[in-house]
């Protein structure tokens, strides 16, 4: 190995306390869950705030709009994030225990759930109100970055969803059975930060771009531009760190050491990347779609 970094010792548990004989505790993921959706909160609101964004300087909503549409995405967020890790990633552990479903608390979200979550409670929000269902979406997606930036970190703090071995010199030594399971190397076991990589590219990197593109470039005045950018950006960022990210236990088997969802003449792809590929494909219909009518004379 080139070098080892040794796992920095975070406790989940940001602090535990005991009411009535019952210990509740505060653990970074769900502060995570928390501070992004205030923060996207915040930033849609500013945008809403800036007239000038906007088509006519007429915001798709109003401030009070927002935080009324902010409840249902949260419940479209952990609705749509636990039955897509239940039907994508573990269907027969939860159809033999289906009351399992409901135990959130023992982790099991899929980030495609919860977006199909968003998407669902967005429309039906939209179409009850008769707002603009493009110019609403580009918004949103202006709001989910954030969210996931701090979660990838909260993945990395629960030492979760890491990435395959490595001997790079940032290879970190993950704690746990699991993570030091590397057949093919003597002694310690180096893996990817995956979470750090993918906290870069789809919090860090896709926020910078939709704000230059928001502020910089008017895109809000092109519905389905943000909107097609972030699923094109979010699709192609994840679909790379696959390549590096450790897949689920479940797709891993001895004819099966990649751990890939779907194999065709050598070739494949993980549950993941086959999941991102109608993301990609959706966000570069949005993008073609909002530049074609961009560029049509009115």
């Amino acid at each position: 190995m080139n070098a080892l970094l040794p796992f920095p010792n975070i406790s989940p548990e940001i602090f535990t306390i005991s009411l009535f004989g019952m210990e509740f505790a505060l653990r970074w993921y769900a502060l995570a869950y928390i501070a992004g959706i205030i923060i996207g909160w915040r930033l849609v609101v500013m945008t809403i705030k800036t007239p000038r964004l906007w088509i006519d300087r007429q915001p798709v909503m109003t401030p009070t709009q927002i935080e009324d549409m902010l409840t249902w995405i949260i419940l479209g967020v952990l609705m749509g994030g636990r039955m897509g890790y239940v039907l994508f990633y573990q269907p027969g552990v939860y159809l033999a225990d289906p009351l399992s479903i409901l135990a959130i608390w023992e982790g099991g979200m899929a980030f495609h759930g919860g977006m199909i979550g968003v998407v669902l409670a967005a429309w039906l929000y939209t179409r009850h109100y008769g707002i603009n269902k493009l110019s609403a979406a580009d918004a949103i997606a202006l709001g989910v970055p954030p969210g996931l930036l701090l979660g990838r970190f909260a993945n990395f703090i629960n030492a979760e969803l890491w990435g395959r071995p490595t001997e790079l010199p940032w290879g970190v030594i993950f704690p746990g059975e699991a993570a030091q399971y590397c057949p093919q190397i003597v002694g310690a076991c180096a893996r990817h930060p995956s979470q750090l990589y993918e906290a870069f590219l789809e919090g860090v990197v896709l926020l910078v771009l939709l704000l230059w593109m928001a502020w910089r470039r008017e895109a809000f005045k092109r519905p389905g531009l943000m909107c097609g950018t972030f699923l094109a950006g979010y699709g192609i960022a994840r679909f790379a760190v696959e390549f590096v990210r450790q897949p689920d236990g479940q797709f891993v088997g001895p004819g099966n050491p990649l751990g890939l969802a779907f194999q065709l003449g050598g070739y494949g792809l993980t549950m993941g990347q086959m999941l991102s590929l109608p993301m990609i494909l959706l966000g570069v219909y949005f993008v073609v779609r909002a530049r074609r009518k961009a560029a049509q004379p009115t």
